[in-house]
């Protein structure tokens, strides 16, 4: 927390107990007011109490609004603040720990957390102690006896209680985030997923799952509720059994009314802003909880190392370099390999060359280590061993955000927002003008579409609104309009009926004529017109060649090529 904020906190404090000091200096000024007025004094002995009773009124109000408004406001910025650190620690890429759905949840509910430490337990915890310290000042000036239990009472109420319901609620709020999150999870399932879960007939097992997921948060919440309503009920009833002895104390030390009637009115009223303690101690425990998941995110290795010094990056045109690249997705476990079965790398030993304008295809069976390499290209992840150089450069001393400049394209997830059809396309060139967005398109072969949509037209989200060919032509089009040195293609026909996805495929290899290109597909026809197809099995290179060659060695080229001939027939 910088200056700045420290000393807006600061201000929150201090109006938030003059609030307090206000209330209680309303309450003691009045009682004084009644039972001097039962008296029927002169009017001028109570024209200073009534002064005083108007003017702890106005304070309250004033003091209050303004330990709302301060108090607020560093919150805000404070879970602002938060957010934002919190987006800074996953622009990096990370090595994959958490689901999508646990990562909303920790970005919306864990950074409220912050906002709830300041303003639920932070400030109301220091204005009971002033106000609590200025009630036993006044017991102190009446009767000391009845300040001893009059500050009895608030340790119970505003230190014991909290620290007792924080210790219960711990051991359910430890629980909730995670089930919060899990349920997440499963919500997220349903709604993205639904159309998948009814295909497969696994709509009523996911919703099962749902619902189960949202009993188990459903009874720690009703744990944790239970918490808070004995807080509650032990609080009250300490400011009951206190207020009563302090009433029994000045009788039997023969204290006049007055004084009896301030004493006791200002003890039950010093209770007001502690008896809420009980219930930040309570949600203490939960902050504290959804806390260490921040940190948990924040404190995630990046899955890349940027460089202490970093190299400009090279001009195009580029040639890129890949040789003996080895990448593991965990760390090497040193355990395994003294047992004799060493953990397989996800890419072993691939060497590689694209010079510019090259198109390369790389083909072989799911889990062979196609994506891996685009993602060790685009520096997602680090490789264990082995280089890759652009234009002699090893990417280690080049920047990231560079590097994607670089080589990227089109990825096997392809996102799209809840906006409309230019501003999806805009993602990939902010500055692109409508010609150039209308090439895009051209070239993307979407310009049927586009005109019966309209440029304006919303797209649901995650492409929910589009099918699967617009959705991947769409993607196409915004690597098409981004126009990298090194185009990047991960599966794009992936989950396309055949012939939309033979469409996409003869479209796109026309398009990328002439570019340097890097393609991963399980699709074998159009292939011919690549200048390399590498075959990879188990992260190695087992084949290489141009596919009229391929087509006549014994290998899994050769096997697909046939299985796919024989489908179309």
């Amino acid at each position: 927390m910088n200056r700045r904020m420290g000393l807006r906190l600061t201000w929150a404090v201090l109006a938030g107990a003059a609030a307090d000091l206000a209330g209680l200096g309303l309450i003691a000024a009045a009682a004084w007011l009644i039972t001097r007025a039962a008296e029927q004094p002169p009017l001028a002995a109570l024209s200073v109490a009534i002064v005083a009773t108007r003017a702890f009124a106005t304070g309250k109000g004033v003091f209050r609004y303004a330990e709302r408004l301060t108090g607020h406001d560093v919150a805000l910025r404070a879970q602002a603040g938060s957010r934002e650190r919190l987006y800074q620690a996953l622009i990096p890429p990370q090595r994959p720990r958490h689901g999508g759905a646990d990562l909303l949840s920790r970005m919306v509910d864990d950074t409220e957390a912050v906002q709830d430490l300041l303003v639920r337990c932070l400030l109301p915890a220091a204005a009971a102690a002033l106000a609590g310290l200025a009630a036993v000042v006044i017991g102190l000036t009446l009767l000391p006896v009845a300040a001893l239990v009059l500050v009895a009472g608030l340790v119970v109420a505003g230190v014991a209680l909290p620290a007792g319901t924080a210790a219960a609620a711990r051991r359910w709020s430890a629980k909730i985030a995670p089930a919060r999150a899990a349920l997440a999870e499963r919500v997220a399932d349903l709604v993205h997923g639904s159309a998948d879960l009814a295909a497969y007939g696994a709509g009523d097992r996911a919703l099962a799952r749902a619902r189960a997921a949202d009993e188990a948060l459903a009874a720690l919440e009703r744990r944790q509720a239970r918490v808070h309503a004995i807080a509650l009920a032990g609080g009250t009833l300490v400011q009951g059994l206190t207020v009563a002895a302090i009433v029994l104390l000045a009788q039997s030390a023969g204290t006049d009314r007055v004084a009896t009637a301030v004493l006791a009115l200002t003890a039950l009223v010093a209770f007001e802003p502690v008896l809420p303690l009980a219930a930040a101690g309570e949600r203490l425990a939960g902050i504290m909880a959804a806390l260490r998941r921040l940190r948990d995110v924040g404190s995630a290795p990046p899955a890349v190392t940027e460089p202490a010094t970093v190299s400009p990056a090279p001009p195009s045109p580029l040639t890129v370099e890949i040789d003996d690249l080895v990448v593991r997705h965990a760390p090497r476990d040193p355990s395994s390999e003294r047992s004799g079965t060493p953990e397989r790398a996800a890419v072993d030993g691939v060497s590689l060359t694209l010079t510019p304008g090259r198109r390369v295809a790389l083909v072989g069976p799911s889990g062979a280590g196609k994506s891996t390499l685009l993602a060790a290209l685009m520096r997602l992840v680090e490789p264990e061993s082995g280089t890759i150089r652009v234009n002699g450069v090893d990417v280690r001393r080049l920047a990231s955000d560079d590097v994607r400049a670089m080589m990227t394209g089109l990825t096997q997830d392809p996102y799209i927002f809840q906006t409309t059809l230019r501003a999806n396309l805009r993602l990939a060139g902010p500055e692109a003008d409508d010609e150039e967005l209308r090439q895009a398109v051209w070239e993307a072969r979407l310009e049927d579409w586009v005109e019966r949509a309209g440029w304006d037209a919303e797209l649901g989200e995650d492409g929910r609104t589009v099918s699967g060919g617009q959705l991947q032509r769409l993607a196409l089009a915004r690597a098409l309009l981004y126009d990298p040195p090194v185009m990047l293609l991960d599966e794009p026909a992936e989950a396309l009926d055949e012939e939309a996805a033979d469409a996409l495929m003869a479209d796109l290899l026309d398009v990328t004529h002439d570019r340097t290109t890097l393609l991963v597909t399980h699709r074998l026809k159009g292939l011919e017109q690549v200048d390399e197809i590498v075959v990879l099995e188990e992260g190695r290179v087992v084949q290489r060649g141009h596919h009229d060659e391929l087509v006549t060695e014994p290998g899994y080229y050769r096997d697909l090529w046939e299985s796919e001939v024989l489908t179309r027939r």
